[in-house]
């Protein structure tokens, strides 16, 4: 091979393995979204237990963890791209400084409370097809593992923490990534098996719902953004951090998991 072609293999596969990589980095990530689904799951009613099961066999799917992260992969999805597009701004919300909700009310508002109020009266609503109703619910378990993100709801011109670049483990990432799934897996467990270890810490303690819980949600996310310390000194990730904030990213699944059974519950009994 001439030097030439061997340094456009090179940049060639150095750019497929990062385009690869920055596939992988979800809301959440993979793994916070099946957390939250199996959470839920083991938390439904029989009827709405029977309801999601018959959904998913309609739409040739096995269970709740596996569907949590489909909105995520519609853009590499053929024939999914332009649903992929249209709602993409439906995973998160933009607050100003003061973390108080000032967008349009109602399933028109273009972020995830929208989705949310969208997707959930079409799961509801009995005279849709089985189709456009397992659609809802594979978007309605991943909007509510997305409002519980802080990042998806956060206080800053910074795209999420995606421009907001860190050092963690001693390697460059960014404050998005960390709360996706890097703090997750310092723990070294399998979605699975930290299903296991949140739901053995029992129910959380939830505040009274107040009168949009989509809202609330979302207000609660942003709060954790504002608190002093969760952008880090330094840019710099370290043990300290991980201790503080790792308990939060659990508590925030926990929430998720219990809420989304609820919602699930209410809406397909």
């Amino acid at each position: 091979m001439k030097p030439v072609q061997k340094r456009r293999t090179i940049a060639a596969l150095v750019a497929l393995a990062l385009t690869a990589s920055a596939g992988t980095v979800q809301a959440w990530g993979d793994i916070g979204h099946r957390i939250v689904a199996e959470l839920a799951w083991r938390q439904l009613d029989p009827a709405a237990r029977a309801e999601v099961q018959r959904l998913l066999k309609a739409d040739g799917d096995d269970s709740l963890p596996d569907i949590a992260s489909w909105p995520d992969k519609l853009r590499d999805m053929p024939g999914k791209e332009d649903l992929g597009k249209a709602t993409g701004p439906l995973h998160y919300v933009n607050f100003p400084s003061n973390c108080r909700y000032d967008a349009p009310g109602g399933a028109d508002a273009r972020n995830v409370v929208g989705g949310l109020e969208k997707y959930v009266a079409i799961l509801g609503d009995r005279h849709k097809s089985d189709a456009e109703r397992a659609e809802a619910l594979k978007f309605v378990v991943h909007f509510v593992g997305d409002v519980h993100q802080p990042l998806h709801a956060g206080n800053r011109d910074d795209k999420g923490g995606n421009d907001y670049q860190v050092q963690f483990d001693g390697k460059g990432t960014n404050l998005h990534r960390v709360w996706d799934s890097q703090m997750l897996y310092t723990t070294g467990l399998k979605w699975d098996a930290y299903a296991d270890k949140l739901a053995a810490e029992g129910p959380v303690k939830l505040p009274r719902t107040q009168a949009n819980p989509y809202v609330q949600w979302a207000e609660e996310s942003c709060s954790i953004v504002a608190r002093p310390g969760f952008y880090p000194n330094g840019h710099s990730i370290d043990g300290a951090y991980v201790a503080t904030y790792l308990p939060v990213a659990e508590t925030r699944l926990r929430e998720a998991g219990e809420r989304l059974a609820d919602l699930l519950n209410k809406t397909l009994d």
